[in-house]
């Protein structure tokens, strides 16, 4: 998607800096720059806001998920809090995470693997990044100047995948590895909303889906009286296709 303005947004959070009097220790709010950008460019997304402070942060892992610029253009804060930055300090902070950055041990594999289902729910989460005309035909993920649709930020929290249809409306995916039960349906609605009242434009639909391995009924029952709201399971299967030297 082309920038709407001059600049794109990461270089725009470079002029919100001086514009917010930030200097070396002090610290700035996600709220005090989205309120700057509503006031000085108001075309761009509180989302999309929020994304690129995630991007431009050092220390957040999930930055890696907005195309990182490994010459260090894009390290310009660091995160204190969930809603707190600070500018970033060389020496004094650690170093920046990249895609170079030695990935963190997974934890010993969990008692459910070989029963058809992801291990990790970051698992499904990425192999579903890479593969929504699964769930949908034509669904693709959102994507706004380097930002994704993967753990995109909404007031705090993250929605797993935030996806487009055929007809460019949005698509709430929230993933549960195992069992999905009715409690995930608040969760889905509250991410669906914020979707609606911060990023969608006038006549935008915003959907939402839910997938897990197994769909518990009163998940099912939770969900009949919701148009907007779909369920999905997902299914693991292997096989194998010898090449040479297996025998019976």
């Amino acid at each position: 998607m082309p920038t709407m303005y001059d600049k794109p947004v990461r270089m725009l959070m470079q002029d919100m800096i001086p514009a917010l009097g930030i200097s070396p220790g002090g610290t700035f709010t996600r709220e005090q720059a989205v309120h700057w950008f509503a006031e000085n460019y108001p075309k761009i997304k509180q989302g999309t806001v929020a994304a690129h402070l995630i991007r431009l942060s050092t220390n957040v892992p999930t930055r890696l998920q907005y195309s990182v610029r490994s010459d260090g253009s894009d390290d310009h804060f660091y995160k204190i809090d969930s809603s707190t930055f600070r500018l970033y300090e060389p020496g004094r902070d650690p170093t920046p995470i990249s895609e170079s950055t030695p990935a963190p041990e997974e934890p010993p594999e969990s008692p459910s693997d070989g029963t058809g289902e992801f291990a990790y729910e970051h698992d499904l989460r990425d192999f579903l990044a890479r593969n929504l005309q699964l769930l949908e035909p034509g669904l693709t993920l959102y994507t706004d100047e380097g930002i994704t649709g993967v753990e995109f930020p909404v007031g705090g929290r993250f929605i797993d995948l935030l996806a487009v249809d055929s007809s460019g409306n949005y698509v709430v995916i929230e993933l549960k590895v195992s069992k999905g039960y009715d409690r995930v349906v608040g969760q889905l609605l509250r991410y669906m909303n914020w979707i609606k009242i911060n990023q969608a434009d006038e006549g935008q639909r915003v959907r939402g889906v839910i997938v897990a391995k197994s769909i518990s009924e009163d998940l099912s029952l939770a969900c009949a009286g919701l148009p907007d709201v779909a369920l999905a399971e997902y299914e693991l299967a292997v096989s194998i296709r010898p090449i040479a030297g297996l025998k019976a």
